[in-house]
């Protein structure tokens, strides 16, 4: 079954209308179709299906052991209080250490904010950097969530298309040539959700050498498989960077981000915060930083699984009939072409959940580029990927 919203055009009775419900900031705001489609599945689960998940970006394993007894100790000893509205300064001190010892730039813990995830990070910067019709420039595909920021914020989302035969990477001509007297920023997500592609370093400084600000989402740094990470730092002092700890070591659930902003922009961000949030939970931000400073070896050991994952996907994936042109070298998802059985890749996806109980996340919430695709997660064990293919087998054998 496939999700319905409510109508709120019709009345009650014939001829009747009610009223529209919510703000027009709040309905321009699409549903995110990963979680709709991981909330069926969890009804499935419910209801007593073995449903295997390739729709969420969440690893499977558990935060490493360093860090759940950093946890552990802070509440112990009492750290659940709110904090600087910037964040506790050991963590923006190990944050900025981490920056320094991996891509070689200077960032001060003063240009740091600690946020309970990159999400509301990403809220924060668009209301700090938009006026009304102001314009970002995102790709497509994109991650779901960005045009509906960016229009939460009032702002116009202006897509530049990436093709898979270019291994979806950003042309910088392409995006100059989409540049407007109101573009107020430029996002930059590699490696990317969700084609798992690395931006090239060449094409990355030359975007940065734009003119508009980037906002580099680099989340899934720590999951590169080809090459080292490449931060948009390295190349300009005019960015944003989000990141945080969910991806690579396994913090999803404990909501723990953070955003570097130059330095003039860090008062009226931290103003909103202290507004918006107050403060991130204390006793999580001294998980974070023995995870930066502890747990690395842990993180790598990660990465070494999901490169393992990767090549089963992608090597599953092909021999069950999915194109995948595409070898994605960073995060850990695959972005199959099923245009061969299917166009709409929402109906598809409900399809195989239905069907097969294997939840996959449909093209389409990655903009129009992305129709016709399914994204496969390989954040979840060999054998449920291999489970779930020899299921999606017999599924698409039998149409």
């Amino acid at each position: 079954m496939r999700p319905t919203t409510p109508d709120t055009r019709g009345g009650a009775e014939a001829g009747e209308s009610r009223p529209v419900i919510g703000s027009r900031r709040g309905r321009a705001v699409e549903p995110f179709l990963a979680v709709e489609v991981g909330e069926r599945a969890a009804a499935l689960a419910r209801d007593g299906a073995d449903v295997v998940h390739f729709e969420f970006g969440e690893p499977d394993f558990e935060a490493p052991l360093v860090v759940r007894e950093a946890l552990e100790r802070a509440i112990k000893d009492g750290r659940t209080r709110y904090t600087d509205s910037l964040g506790i300064l050991p963590l923006r001190e190990a944050i900025a250490a981490h920056y320094a010892e991996t891509y070689g730039v200077s960032v001060s813990p003063d240009q740091v904010l600690v946020t309970p995830g990159t999400s509301p990070a990403l809220m924060l910067l668009f209301g700090h950097l938009l006026d009304p019709g102001d314009e970002v420039i995102v790709s497509d595909p994109y991650y779901a969530c960005y045009p509906n920021f960016v229009r939460y914020a009032d702002g116009v989302p202006v897509t530049v298309p990436v093709a898979e035969d270019d291994g979806f990477q950003y042309s910088p001509d392409a995006v100059a040539g989409r540049l407007g007297p109101r573009t107020k920023a430029i996002v930059v997500n590699s490696p990317a959700n969700p084609t798992g592609a690395v931006l090239a370093a060449e094409r990355l400084r030359a975007i940065a050498g734009l003119g508009p600000c980037v906002i580099s989402d680099e989340i899934y740094h720590g999951l590169t498989y080809d090459g080292r990470d490449r931060s948009v730092l390295e190349f300009t002092d005019r960015a944003f960077v989000l990141n945080g700890f969910s991806k690579r070591f396994a913090m999803t659930g404990w909501r723990l981000g953070y955003l570097i902003a130059p330095r003039e922009h860090v008062r009226s961000l931290q103003t909103l915060f202290g507004n918006f949030f107050i403060s991130t939970n204390e006793f999580v931000q001294w998980a974070g930083v023995a995870a930066l400073r502890e747990a690395a070896d842990e993180a790598a050991r990660f990465r070494a699984v999901f490169a393992e994952r990767r090549r089963a996907m992608i090597t599953g994936l092909r021999a069950i009939g999915f194109h995948v042109g595409f070898e994605p070298t960073g995060a850990f998802y695959v972005l199959a072409n099923a245009r061969r059985y299917a166009a709409d890749s929402v109906a598809f996806a409900y399809e195989i959940l239905e069907t097969t109980h294997v939840a996959i996340t449909p093209g389409a919430a990655f903009g129009p580029n992305a129709e016709g695709f399914l994204r496969f997660s390989y954040s979840t064990s060999t054998d449920r990927i291999e489970a779930g293919l020899r299921r999606l087998s017999g599924f698409l054998a039998s149409r």
